[in-house]
């Protein structure tokens, strides 16, 4: 496997970078890993197609949002802790402005035209995923037995959609990547060079684990009300794999349970958040800013926003510098075939549910989708001009049906 780039890039070269990713990243976590790999893997080859893998998977296994925190990596890998903190900002900050935004009542959009702007990008987010199970699929599933373990992982994804299911399609690729991915293969050439020392990996889990344990205990005496909305959505950020909706039902238990906000704020702020690029915890900025009583307003959706990231970023950090390491293990690589390909099944699931099942409903989509797709693949043409071409279609086919 060839290693990443060293650490040589600037900072503000990783900024510029991901903050066109967080105009044009439609879709959710996993039509935005598939942004993430044309970006870097394809088009800037910052990393490999492997190595990029190893941070998918990695993400997959701990709690967090999954492509927030491949994102944040790519930046660290870059351009070390600032490109890190850089490339979490400008992927984040264009969702959660326009988000507060709506909170405040300028971000909403009615009529034919509206929403056929939203279902358009509904629908890029089909062309991209499928854009990335394709490339994925033809790189880390060469064989009959990692495009069997996908299938497996792929059936196990459509069974059921809940957390669990997810990390048992993971903990069954590495299993059978163990038992029968035990192939002749070089050794990882280099390494990936991750500028977080050993030490700073340990500090950012132990304060990961004294986070989750001194907050509820602070919220318990109520200190401050800041301290209970930070609690909350810490927990939410802690407790959620793999990002994306899963966090919905640890959201809605967070905020509407103990009546801050109000059901009917809660689903007008989830219709929003999937007509905006960035990552879909943003939506706890919109929350934030919602809240009942004070800390809300700006600074409720600051408090928020970082709560519900940061878990997800300390535990990354943590892992990543004994990450390398344990992927250079013979047995460790046999695994990584198996989770790999069990990444691809579970891409392929998402593919269909709920990125397909969603979005397509009739010939029209179906066109618009496969003419994004043929742009994407055959004639390369970047994200941007892919995310305004299906806008426009929606809006067409939007107008078209009235």
């Amino acid at each position: 496997m060839i290693a990443a780039k060293q650490a040589t890039g600037s900072p503000l070269e990783v900024f510029r970078a991901f903050f066109k990713l967080g105009l044009t990243c439609f879709g959710g976590p996993i039509a935005h890993l598939g942004y993430f790999r044309n970006e870097f893997v394809v088009r800037r080859k910052w990393l490999d197609e492997e190595s990029y893998a190893d941070l998918v998977a990695l993400a997959q296994f701990l709690p967090g949002p999954a492509s927030s925190q491949v994102g944040f990596s790519l930046g660290l890998l870059r351009a070390g802790y600032l490109g890190g903190l850089l490339a979490f900002v400008a992927f984040t900050l264009p969702s959660a402005i326009a988000l507060v935004a709506f909170a405040y009542g300028a971000g909403a959009l009615a009529g034919p035209i509206g929403s056929g702007l939203m279902h358009g990008l509904r629908l890029v987010a089909v062309a991209i995923v499928a854009q990335a199970v394709w490339g994925m699929a033809r790189a880390l599933c060469p064989d009959r037995t990692r495009a069997a373990i996908a299938v497996g992982a792929t059936l196990m994804a459509l069974a059921s959609t809940n957390a669990v299911t997810q990390i048992s399609a993971i903990v069954f690729g590495g299993l059978a990547g163990l038992i029968f991915c035990q192939m002749d293969a070089p050794p990882p050439e280099g390494h990936i060079p991750v500028p977080v020392s050993p030490r700073a990996g340990i500090i950012a889990l132990v304060l990961f684990f004294c986070l989750m344990t001194v907050l509820p205990l602070l919220r318990s005496m109520h200190i401050s009300p800041a301290i209970e909305l930070f609690d909350a959505f810490y927990r939410a950020g802690a407790l959620v794999f793999g990002g994306g909706h899963v966090v919905l039902p640890l959201l809605r238990d967070a905020v509407v349970t103990p009546g801050w906000v109000s059901d009917r704020i809660f689903l007008a702020g989830y219709g929003a958040v999937q007509a905006v690029p960035g990552p879909l915890f943003t939506f706890s900025a919109y929350l934030g800013t919602l809240v009942k009583g004070p800390p809300n307003g700006i600074l409720g959706a600051t408090i928020s926003l970082i709560a519900i990231f940061l878990p997800g970023l300390l535990v990354m950090t943590g892992v990543l510098p004994f990450w390398d390491s344990f992927r250079r293990r013979a047995s460790a690589q046999a695994a990584m075939r198996g989770v790999n390909a069990s990444v691809v099944g579970m891409l392929g699931a998402a593919l269909y549910d709920p990125v397909w099942t969603t979005s397509v409903k009739g010939g029209g989509d179906f066109g618009l989708v496969l003419s994004c797709f043929i742009l994407l693949v055959v004639w390369r043409l970047p994200p941007l001009v892919i995310v305004s071409v299906s806008a426009l279609g929606g809006i067409a086919l939007g107008l078209f049906k009235m």
